[in-house]
């Protein structure tokens, strides 16, 4: 079996890729469907059915998938060397793919609400709340790579000040966008 673990490796990675595309990307539609409520009518209606479906597409065609298949190629590799569910980083990181898949959930519940224009968030609560997907990735791909040699106070630290600037970043686009609507 051990002669096929590059090849379940390159799934594993390959669906982790599309997976996170899509959790980076709906919240961003969801961002676009609260911002198209404001609009008048007809725009608002057009908007609104055109990022439904967009969302609905990204959502059951790619992310759902991609996360199920990334989690069965994980428990593949798993299977093949048991030994790494001895390792203390591999007990971190699987905590961090809980997190990941709780993340996930929670953005499912936010999709149906917006598939029945049940809009209960404000744009700048999305756009915080989309940088969750990036915070776990950081933590998961320094933890995977690093492993043993990952020093936790900085790690620890590391996530906190990347959480940080991006809700500095998050600031700074608003002050942006505030003096061009454009942005």
């Amino acid at each position: 079996m051990s002669e096929y673990y590059n090849y379940i490796k390159s799934l594993h990675l390959i669906f982790v890729i599309t997976w996170f595309a899509g959790l980076f990307y709906i919240p961003r539609l969801f961002i676009y469907h609260i911002e198209a409520n404001t609009k008048p009518s007809p725009e608002k209606e057009i908007l609104s059915k055109q990022l439904k479906l967009m969302a609905k597409r990204l959502w059951y065609i790619i992310t759902w998938p991609s996360a199920v298949l990334a989690v069965v190629f994980a428990i593949w590799l798993l299977v093949i060397y048991p030994g790494w569910l001895s390792q203390p980083w591999m007990h971190v990181k699987l905590g961090f793919v809980v997190v990941l898949i709780l993340y996930h959930l929670k953005n499912h519940q936010i999709f149906k609400k917006f598939q029945r224009d049940d809009i209960q968030y404000t744009s700048k609560f999305m756009r915080i709340w989309n940088e969750g997907a990036t915070l776990i990735l950081f933590a998961i791909v320094f933890l995977v790579i690093l492993k043993s040699s990952f020093n936790w106070i900085f790690g620890v630290i590391g996530i906190i000040v990347l959480g940080i600037l991006l809700m500095l970043g998050i600031k700074l686009y608003k002050k942006i966008r505030s003096k061009n609507p454009e942005a």
